[in-house]
């Protein structure tokens, strides 16, 4: 077993009172187990499903299918053929704010959408008008080009560009925006990948200063009495419960959201409706997840098409128009 870094040890005690939490956590990181494959269905599921599938969780939606360890649905035909996309429970887990949602959404904005599962989710679980897929890091956007048009992912539309340049030019538009926000990825750890530097000080407060700038433009974008999912798969405060703190102090009109489903992950390390998933807790590598609702009355304001194509369409996928 690897020997647990100090600075892993510092968090650890930060995140757990409790020496024996501490401990089942540090554990996961630097004695990764296997995780349940998860898979989500994109059309309709075949009859018989050709998996070993777990029971559900009874909020676990019925398109999503936790599988037995050792199933690589990865590797089946109907994976290619686009019936369904391969993620992490903890993605599921995070995504399913999303299903507390009561109104119907229009247009769904994802800020930081490669490789596409949060968008996959979206898509399948809200059935939007529209989904605006937004990529900032030109070489993560083939894979998401690839997963979006492989799952039959349309209507949908496809940019590179900063969060600033939406904030700008499409303020007040966007029934649901979600920023599965860029993070050190201490979950990669659990996974048994690779994070360098992910638990180093200087790190943390690059990537909760990014995350901030994001979120803050992020909900420019939000229609009144629309929503903003924030999430990531990182364990640090700063990147978490501080953001979100920081958030509802500048932009007080929105409200976090509380989600029924998930009351026992409720983060400790605030009072903000706000959920965390563990490596510890078996299910998945981990996540933090909240959902804001922004409170003001007012017109949602209509996309211009033509703003659209000035700020460069990347990819456009349409059920009207072959590909």
């Amino acid at each position: 077993m690897e020997k647990p870094s100090n600075l892993l040890l510092k968090l650890a005690r930060r995140l757990f009172e409790n020496p024996d939490k501490q401990e089942k956590f540090i554990d996961a990181l630097v004695a990764p187990q296997p995780f349940n494959p998860c898979i989500l269905w994109c059309q309709n599921q075949p009859d018989n499903s050709p998996f070993s599938v777990e029971s559900p969780l009874s909020w676990q939606p019925k398109f999503v299918e936790r599988l037995h360890l050792g199933e690589k649905p990865g590797q089946h035909t109907l994976h290619h053929q686009g019936y369904f996309y391969c993620l992490d429970f903890s993605s599921v887990f995070a995504a399913s704010i999303l299903l507390t949602i009561p109104q119907s959404v229009s247009l769904v904005f994802d800020m930081c959408a490669a490789p596409g599962g949060k968008s996959v989710f979206a898509w399948q679980a809200l059935h939007p008008d529209l989904i605006i897929c937004n990529e900032v890091i030109g070489k993560r956007l083939g894979m998401l080009i690839s997963n979006l048009k492989r799952c039959q992912i349309s209507p949908s539309i496809i940019f590179n560009r900063d969060s600033s340049i939406f904030a700008e030019n499409i303020p007040l538009s966007s029934n649901l925006v979600i920023v599965d926000a860029p993070c050190t990825g201490q979950s990669l750890l659990a996974k048994g990948e690779k994070a360098p530097g992910c638990f180093h000080p200087t790190a943390i407060n690059k990537s909760a200063n990014r995350q901030k700038r994001i979120i803050a433009n992020s909900a420019q974008i939000v229609s009144p009495q629309g929503y903003l999912a924030y999430m990531t798969c990182t364990y640090s405060p700063e990147e978490n419960e501080q953001v979100c703190e920081w958030f509802l102090s500048r932009f007080p009109q929105f409200q976090a959201v509380m989600i029924n489903h998930l009351q026992e992950y409720q983060s400790h390390l605030t009072n903000i409706p706000c959920y965390r998933l563990f490596p510890q807790d078996k299910l998945g590598a981990g996540a933090f997840t909240v959902l804001f609702k922004n409170t003001e009355i007012g017109e949602v304001k209509e996309l211009d098409p033509q703003i659209l194509g000035d700020l460069g369409i990347i990819q456009k996928f349409s059920p009207l128009v072959p590909q």
